[in-house]
């Protein structure tokens, strides 16, 4: 494989932003990670990946790369004709668009290449169209069969599978699947809780995560249920944002000044899985995308320094910590009580604060968690700092299709 380097990388505050459009947020993140590159890069940019999963709410159902990019275009901050390429894959959308930036650069089509992504979830005054927006996530034309699994893995667990007009469907399927790993493993609420918690106070040292505030253990417990066992606070809240990454050849890093090289981050492994109709105990999705990482990339999981992953809700720490071999399967609860993921654990994850904290801004929460991992590997995250950390991964999921995410994205970045 080609050597690829990450040479921009900015992400948004996360937030609900009411007062910002779309092409406010996308301006915000491009001239932030043209900056962060430190060089002059953008009439050199060749191509640009973005995405947005639920730009349709806006009534914008195609041609949403162009139309965000048309200020930018129109003031030659971008130069003219880019071919653009958009992309979508629930909350993976922002993955899709850096792996393609970087298939882009293997394949020798661009020196450089810019991936965006950009959402506005949070509609004010309607939460319902808010919420059911999150339904075509899910397979809308054959619901019967998801819905049937569901509730096999609910009547397993003692309990049914029940939605609500308050939530996501997501929030119900990752519930059940947190039930049955409780069933089948003996992982309780109080470690969902204790993921949660460590998720919470890490937000607090991050300047720009939605929630900046500590919580015990205990308070997450006493928060509202949402669909048990998860409660509030163990659920990502709406929010808007944007993220983007700038990736270049290593021709084009060997010809940057050498301060800017230093920053420069490598592309060590990228790799993406699809998910299918499987058994509830067979492996997931995103284990075989962290076993293909772990291979291009010529490490093992005991080389991993620090990791962001998809907990759109607590218990998603919990099972991706198993799925990217940080600790046996079914001891992904104990592992978290243990202390082990924590700041200076054996294996700090999610150290930006989490979905559940830091925010799920759909379509640019893939590039938001590259973002994270990028400012560990310079050193930049200040008290959240990990300890001179060298090998980064992202775990990233979108969508469902039976009883995991429809696609996952798994990157592996390496200091350089």
């Amino acid at each position: 494989m080609k050597p690829v380097y990450v040479l921009g990388s900015y992400s948004t505050p996360i937030k609900k932003w009411e007062d910002k459009s779309h092409k406010d947020l996308v301006r915000e993140a491009y001239l932030n990670v043209v900056k962060d590159a430190g060089c002059d890069i953008s009439d050199q940019i060749e191509t640009i990946w973005s995405g947005s999963a639920m730009m349709n709410s806006w009534g914008q159902n195609m041609i949403r790369g162009q139309v965000v990019f048309t200020p930018l275009v129109m003031e030659k901050l971008i130069p003219e004709r880019l071919p653009f390429y958009n992309v979508e894959g629930g909350c993976a959308t922002g993955s899709l668009a850096f792996h393609g930036a970087w298939r882009d650069i293997q394949a020798g089509i661009s020196n450089a290449s810019l991936a965006m992504g950009f959402e506005k979830v949070c509609i004010p005054d309607n939460r319902e169209l808010t919420f059911s927006q999150f339904q075509s996530g899910i397979d809308q034309m054959d619901p019967q069969e998801w819905m049937t699994l569901y509730s096999k893995m609910a009547e397993m667990t003692g309990g049914a599978f029940e939605t609500g007009p308050n939530r996501s469907i997501f929030m119900d399927t990752y519930a059940i699947q947190a039930r049955y790993h409780m069933w089948k493993y003996g992982t309780s609420q109080r470690q969902i809780a204790f993921a949660a918690a460590k998720n919470h106070c890490n937000a607090s040292l991050n300047p720009d995560a939605q929630y900046r505030f500590r919580m015990t253990p205990d308070q997450v417990l006493e928060d509202r249920m949402v669909s048990y066992p998860l409660t509030r606070s163990m659920c990502a809240p709406l929010a808007d944002g944007a993220a983007a990454a700038i990736l270049c050849s290593e021709e084009f890093y060997h010809a940057l000044p050498p301060t800017v090289q230093s920053r420069c981050i490598k592309i060590a492994a990228c790799s993406l899985s699809s998910g299918k109709y499987r058994g509830f105990d067979d492996v997931s999705l995103s284990r075989i995308a962290a076993d293909k990482a772990y291979k291009m990339a010529g490490v093992s999981p005991e080389d991993i320094d620090v990791a962001e992953v998809h907990d759109a809700t607590a218990f998603g720490e919990i099972y991706q910590a198993e799925m990217m071999r940080f600790c046996p399967v079914g001891e992904g609860g104990r592992f978290i009580e243990s202390g082990a993921t924590k700041l200076d654990g054996q294996i700090p994850i999610n150290t930006s604060g989490g979905l559940i904290s830091k925010g799920h801004p759909i379509g640019a929460t893939g590039l938001s968690m590259i973002f994270e991992l990028v400012t560990q590997l310079r050193g930049e995250a200040d008290e959240r700092q990990v300890k001179e950390p060298e090998f980064a991964l992202q775990e990233n999921g979108g969508g469902v299709v039976g009883i995991e995410e429809a696609c996952c994205s798994v990157v592996i970045l390496q200091k350089t």
